[in-house]
């Protein structure tokens, strides 16, 4: 089965089973992983399971190094500007390439996008996430 998998590192996924599927196999392939499960036997198998979003135990993820983050972590976060100003939430992380966007929802209706890079977003933490006044534009 094609996977998308949202990690950088193939390896926290060994021993994944989520209680309805046991990872039998994981390679990287061109367009993200190939797993084979020991429960889906045959293509249809496969194809009925298309769409699936499977998921990994969060106290089953790798610990993270100072500076990074998983996307979970960001979706909610109250967003505030460098002068203190309230502004709105975090609704969505992309990545297309360069590296990680936030999509931010203003209080006031409306969304924005910024490049989760230091002089775009000074610093974070599980309780707030502090954007450049120039980036909210």
């Amino acid at each position: 089965m094609r996977l998308k998998v949202f990690a950088e590192d193939f390896s926290a996924f060994g021993a994944f089973n989520n209680g309805a599927l046991t990872l039998s196999s994981l390679r990287e392939g061109s367009n993200g992983a190939i797993a084979r499960f020991a429960e889906v036997r045959d293509r249809n198998a496969a194809e009925a399971l298309r769409g699936t979003e499977l998921t990994v135990a969060r106290d089953a993820l790798p610990g993270l190094e100072d500076g990074e983050y998983y996307h979970a972590d960001l979706i909610g976060l109250p967003v505030v500007l460098t002068t203190g100003e309230a502004i709105g939430r975090v609704v969505l992380v992309e990545n297309f390439g360069a590296g990680d966007v936030l999509e931010i929802e203003r209080d006031a209706g409306g969304r924005f996008m910024v490049p989760m890079r230091p002089e775009a977003v000074p610093e974070w933490s599980a309780e707030r996430l502090v954007v450049e006044p120039a980036f909210a534009e």
